[in-house]
Order: structure tokens, then sequence, then C-alpha cells
């Protein structure tokens, strides 16, 4: 039974001359897990958000969309909170009380529910998705991964029929994200529940959904299994970005018969290959750099607490920052990472230990001296840092405030690729895009230092690529880039010195190869699938070249 179909649906944003979705036809099953993928600006949340009327953008719409059969915005506003559960990307942008418990019955007391089905539901949806241990906390105490756990339960406690969800893991470490998945997985297969997500991070999604739909400029471009997308992405090269790794080894070797998707799956594909013959040994396409410039930020010693009786974040940190290096930070969250990096750019001062920039203490130079030219800072929430009506008018300021020649402007645009949102307010955009229009900004000046927080967060597959290579492109003027992040493919195959953060410190240090080729969680799905068979495999491309290149009989 179809629980939405979308007939020749379309949508344009006010004054916009492109639809952000165009002739989009869709019908997703009740109790199907449908994963919708795709670069960033491709119409996937104005996609999500034409599914909950209440969310929906205002501008021109055409076509039609049902539910159980009903055109959508015919539905109420309460059978649209009781029927059609939305969770954001940003988990702050949705709890609105200051308690986990009242978090929980918010939805239900604003529907009316009695108290005894409230508290019923409320203590069985904190059992299910392990809320027991901080069912009293306050919300502004949750780390990330609590925080978005708590807008699904929040969401699910009002028991949906279909549960939207908009990259809700972007701002989870790799084992928090992992765990979420996990719980999308038991709410579709014990609950019933139809699920529709967006998101990037689809090696662990995958194999767990019913149907992928991949869209590109406001259409889509494929829909089917998981496993028909093995065949699809010949024809159609740049699915090969939102393949899990599994896949893409099978595909990049010409492989037969099954189609891997998982790690287990992909080690056995890898063992039948190998019995043909060993595999060649694993050469890495990039020489491993291990930070020869010269140390331009040093952090020696450094503790630092948000206040005084509260508990220390970093204890005893330690991290130089060399000129020429992509430094990527890794960790879990509430590690201490966004803390070091704000630290170690001066904007917050460690209570004991010192920060040198150049030798001189980083709290000896006046703000005018240090930031713009010398240090930038892109936070983890972009937005922050934007206070005109357009990208245009920010990066204009930019460029006077610096005395830049006009030129820069043209140049910094066409690297960072934001030509079609110029016009557009910082608001109006896709997380992906706003990433992109910051980094612009802050690349203007030409820093010797920049620190990003989260910047690959949002960014799709296909433009993480081009961002690893401007990355790369900085490094070889000089500029030092430390990068925290949760995207481990990503430093993986970019960092030139990883940082592994957790308790407030740095516990392993050296090149991507050196800190994550033997770990279990903090590694690649490549490494993962390699392990014990191809020693040395990093990256799927490792595996690649190694397998086509192995000594056969």
């Amino acid at each position: 039974m179809a629980l939405i179909e979308i007939k020749d649906l379309s949508f344009y944003y006010p004054d916009a001359a492109a639809p952000a979705l165009a002739d989009i036809s869709l019908t997703v099953n009740e109790g199907e897990f449908v994963l919708v993928a795709g670069p960033s600006g491709c119409g996937k949340s104005t996609l999500l958000r034409r599914l909950k009327p209440a969310l929906s953008p205002f501008g021109k719409a055409e076509g039609s969309v049902l539910f159980a059969g009903e055109p959508i915005e015919e539905l109420s506003l309460r059978r649209q909170t009781e029927e059609i559960g939305f969770v954001m990307q940003s988990p702050e942008m949705q709890i609105a009380t200051d308690k986990v418990w009242h978090e929980l019955a918010f939805a239900l007391e604003s529907l009316g529910v009695d108290q005894t089905s409230m508290r019923m539901r409320v203590a069985e949806m904190a059992n299910f998705f392990g809320i027991q241990s901080w069912f009293s906390s306050e919300t502004a105490a949750l780390s990330g991964g609590q925080k978005q756990i708590l807008c699904l339960a929040s969401v699910m406690v009002v028991r949906p029929r279909l549960l939207l969800l908009d990259e809700p893991t972007s701002q989870l470490d790799p084992i928090a994200a992992s765990e979420f998945f996990d719980t999308l997985r038991r709410i579709n297969s014990e609950l019933g529940t139809t699920i529709i997500i967006t998101e990037h991070r689809t090696e662990s999604l995958f194999p767990a959904v019913d149907k992928v739909v991949f869209m590109r400029e406001g259409r889509i471009a494929a829909e089917g299994s998981p496993r028909d997308f093995a065949e699809l992405s010949e024809n159609t090269p740049e699915l090969n970005a939102v393949l899990p790794t599994a896949l893409n080894i099978c595909a990049g070797t010409g492989g037969k018969g099954p189609v891997p998707l998982t790690v287990r799956e992909g080690r056995d594909y890898i063992k039948t290959a190998l019995e043909s013959g060993p595999a060649a040994p694993v050469t890495p396409e990039r020489s491993e750099r291990t930070g020869a410039g010269e140390t331009l930020i040093s952090m020696r010693e450094a503790w630092f607490r948000y206040d005084r009786n509260a508990p220390d974040i970093l204890k005893g940190a330690e991290l130089s920052v060399r000129k020429g290096e992509l430094l990527c930070l890794l960790g879990g969250n509430g590690a201490g990472k966004t803390t070091a990096i704000m630290c170690a750019s001066g904007l917050y001062k460690p209570y004991r230990g010192r920060v040198l920039l150049g030798g001189k203490p980083i709290d000896s130079l006046k703000a005018s001296e240090l930031y713009g030219k010398r240090v930038a800072v892109l936070m983890q929430d972009p937005l922050l840092g934007f206070t005109k009506e357009t990208v245009r008018e920010e990066l204009e300021a930019v460029r006077r405030a610096h005395k830049l020649d006009p030129a820069r402007v043209d140049e910094i645009v066409a690297e960072m690729e934001i030509e079609s949102i110029l016009e557009s307010h910082p608001y109006d955009i896709s997380g992906g895009e706003v990433q992109r229009a910051a980094l612009a900004k802050l690349l203007l000046p030409g820093p010797e230092v920049l620190f990003l927080d989260e910047a690959t967060k949002g960014m799709d597959a296909f433009f993480k690529k081009k961002f690893g290579a401007l990355l790369h492109s900085l490094t070889r003027g000089g500029t030092a880039v430390v990068l925290v992040s949760h995207d481990i493919e990503f430093a993986a195959e970019y960092a030139d010195r990883i940082a592994l953060f957790a308790d407030g410190g740095v516990i392993a240090e050296g090149t991507p190869r050196e800190v994550l080729t033997d770990n279990s969680f903090y590694t690649t799905a490549a490494a993962r699938i390699a392990r014990g068979l191809i020693p040395g495999a990093l990256l799927t491309e490792d595996i690649v070249n190694a397998l086509n290149g192995r000594k056969l009989d």
C-alpha cells in the first residue's frame, strides 16, 4: 500500500529562475525505508519539507503529493503532528524545552494526551532509546549524539506513520552516527514506521534501506534497490560517490556475481578474489608528508574549562600546527577537539599552559593583528558569521575591510563554486552551500593558519573531492589548515597528519596510515574490509589497485 504518492511535483522558490524540484514522481510504500542521496543543492531537503506542509518552504508548487490517498496539503495540523514526524539536521533547532523528560512529553501535551497515557508513552520511549540515565538532565548539557537521539525520541513518542530525517548525523562522531542508524533500523523493523532520510553518510545506510533515490539538479536521476545501483552506476558514474565501499571495490575490480554492500560481504568478495592470486603491495597514490614545515602555532600543557566549577575539557593538551600541512583532529563528541582549536586560535585562553604563534604568546596580540591575514576560524555553525542580506554583500564587506582587489572575490567565488547563491540570503541556502560561502569569506584575506570546525558537515561527496583539492592547494602555498572533523574517510584521504583526541588530549598522532589503519571504529570502511587480507590498505583505491595488480596464476 502506498503511503506517499508524488506525481509530477515541481517547486519554485520566490524569484528563482530554475525550479528547486522538477517533475518529481515517486511512490513510497507503507513500511519502506528510503534513502534520498545527491549533491548539496539538488533538492533533497526541499523534497522532504514538501512532505510535511507545516514545514514546507514558501514558493510556487505544481503537481500533487498524496498521503495515504489524501492530498497532503489538506491534512490538519493535528494529523501532520500525529502522523508525520520530522527530525532536522541541527538538534538545537528542534529542542524546545529545558529538561529531557519535558521534551519527550512536549508534543503529547500539545495534543492533549491524558496524563496516564502520556507517562506510559514517555517511559516506554525513554526505555526504547536508552534515555533512562539522562532522563532528568538539562537539554543544554547533552552531547550532540544525545541531543539528536532526544529529537528522534520526542518525535517517535507521538507514533508517526511517516518519519522524515534531514541529514540527522552531520554533527555526530562515527560511533554515535552508527548507533543512530541502528536505532532507525529498529524503528523501521520493530515498529513498522515508514522512513525517508536524506544523508551524505551513506556507507551504513545502503545495506539497511529498501530503496535509494538519487537526485541531481532537482530531478530524480536514478531510483532502485541498493544492489541495483551497482548496475546503474555503470551509466551514471557520479553515483559512485554515494555507493558503499564494498560495492565500489566490486565495481572497480570488475567483480561478477552477488553485489557486496556490507563490510562482511566485502571481505568475502576479497577472499574470493585472492583465490586466483595474492594481492599486489599497497602503494599509496599520494606520498604522505609528516609536516616538515616550521611550527606556526604551538599549544603546550593547555588546561581549559568553561566555568570555574565545571569539569576540565582540555587536560594538558599538546598540539602543534606546522606551515603547509593539513592537520585533522578526530575523536568523539566531547573529546575536546573544538575547544582545542578555540584555544590554539586565541579565541579562548587556557587557565594553565600556553599558546605561541610564531614564538610569541598568542594572547599578547591584538584581535586586529591576529584575525584575518594571520588566523581565521570557521565555527561549527557557519551562519553565526553572516550579517548581510546576500552572500555577495558578505564577501564585499570582507573585501572592503581588508582593501582587497575585486578580482580576488571573483577568484574565491569560482574556487568555492558559489556563483549560483551570490544573490541568496545565507539562511535560504543548503547546509553545504553555507559552509562553502563561509569558507569563501575566510579565504579572501589569505590567512596563514585556517581553523575549520566541522567544515565538511553537510558537504556532499562530490564537492568534498574539490574541497580536498582546494585544501591541498592552500597547503602547497604555505597555509596551515587545521580541520576538526567526524569524517574519517575525508581525513584518511586528504590529511597530512592526524591527531586523535580523547579525554581532553591527543592520544595518537601521525600520518593517516599510522593512526587509522589498525583501529576498529576510528578507521575507514576500506581498512575494515581489508584487515588481515591486504596489509596497509586504508582507502578504496588501495584495495582496487592491489586486486587489479595481483599476481594471477
